[in-house]
């Protein structure tokens, strides 16, 4: 088997994990591909495999799509991914694509976040004129978590979205920042709320001190991650449904048992 290159999409549940870069003493999405590697790697070190992350996702973040990048010994791809869903405990690995030894992922083209309105009583049209105010290029100090790096960049797209399943705010950009999007929807859900306005909140974005609190973690998932230089592939197993429609059932039954709870 030859060496060569590869990036996987990923999901996974973030409340299972401590985020996703490895923490030591901490269970990691990281931690867990870095073991899924091991286990199919044939006995090769963990540096080997030279693993890279698209997207940092905090503690109860969800994702549907991240992107990592490794080597592999697989000559098949479909055979790499059915072999780390047979192993993996709470990662799936959806679809492949082959790249470059010189590809980094960090470098998407366009990354898609949804947040999930968990609250009954916001108003619609209100969270819509916030939401807009954000869309474009501006300085986003004063909604994100600052770590060192520009605060400035550009949100391509900022919507609320209504479906059967719910109520979500849709977020498209290249790159986000530390806190960013929990951020910026608590301040849209306090507009939707009547709890501050949105000239309140425009202020904030051009500069003026303010705070609109944090979004819960858990509302938030990282749903797609894209690039123009690559097509990914999608590879259903027998491992990867069998763990799916056993996970569903195990949800099912804990959402029957809260929905008799709310009935007290």
């Amino acid at each position: 088997m030859s060496e060569r290159r590869v990036a996987v999409k990923i999901a996974y549940l973030g409340k299972l994990f401590s985020g996703s870069q490895i923490q030591p003493g901490l269970y990691t999405v990281e931690g867990q591909v870095v073991s899924d590697l091991l286990t199919t790697g044939d006995g090769r070190p963990e540096e080997w495999f030279d693993l890279k992350v698209s997207s940092r996702t905090d503690a109860g973040v969800n994702s549907y799509g991240n992107v990592i990048v490794f080597n592999t010994a697989f000559n098949d791809n479909e055979s790499l991914l059915r072999a780390l869903n047979a192993v993996s405990k709470n990662v799936f690995y959806l679809a492949i694509a082959n790249v470059d030894k010189d590809f980094n992922p960090r470098y998407a083209d366009s990354r898609t976040y949804l947040y999930r309105i968990t609250c009954k009583d916001a108003d619609i049209g209100r969270m819509r004129e916030c939401a807009e105010i954000f869309r474009g290029r501006h300085d986003f100090k004063r909604f994100c978590k600052y770590d060192g790096k520009p605060t400035e960049t550009e949100l391509t797209s900022v919507r609320v979205l209504e479906s059967e399943n719910g109520i979500f705010l849709e977020f498209k950009s290249r790159y986000f920042l530390w806190n960013m999007i929990r951020r910026i929807s608590s301040a849209i859900i306090e507009v939707g709320r009547g709890r501050a306005e949105v000239s309140d909140v425009k202020e904030v974005l051009d500069g003026r001190e303010g705070n609109f609190g944090l979004g819960q973690a858990d509302a938030l998932t990282l749903t797609e991650v894209t690039y123009n230089t690559i097509e990914f592939v999608e590879y259903g197993s027998e491992p990867l449904r069998n763990r799916s429609e056993r996970l569903f059932e195990s949800a099912r039954m804990e959402t029957e048992f809260y929905g008799h709870m709310c009935r007290y």
